[in-house]
């Protein structure tokens, strides 16, 4: 099973979106809430190469993207493969 790490804040659609398309998948994943700034936010930007949009979403430590960039995976059919499935 892949690590699947996503950088979200509370309030955030979009991360909800990315969530539940996880979720449905199965896949177990690791959020880190970063609505209060500080370190997890600094540790996103520096890896999703400067953008500071939520949700970043990282597979085995492989930047995805945001959620639009997950569900297009998902509808291209590449995003099972990335979860194992």
């Amino acid at each position: 099973m892949p690590k699947i790490e996503i950088y979200t804040k509370f309030t955030c659609p979009y991360c909800y979106r990315a969530k539940s398309l996880l979720s449905g998948k199965g896949v177990d994943f690791e959020e880190v809430e970063i609505s209060m700034g500080g370190e997890p936010r600094a540790e996103m930007i520096r890896r999703a190469g400067g953008r500071m949009t939520v949700p970043q979403i990282f597979i085995d430590g492989k930047h995805i993207g945001g959620s639009d960039e997950l569900a297009a995976l998902d509808r291209a059919g590449k995003l099972d493969p990335l979860l194992g499935q």
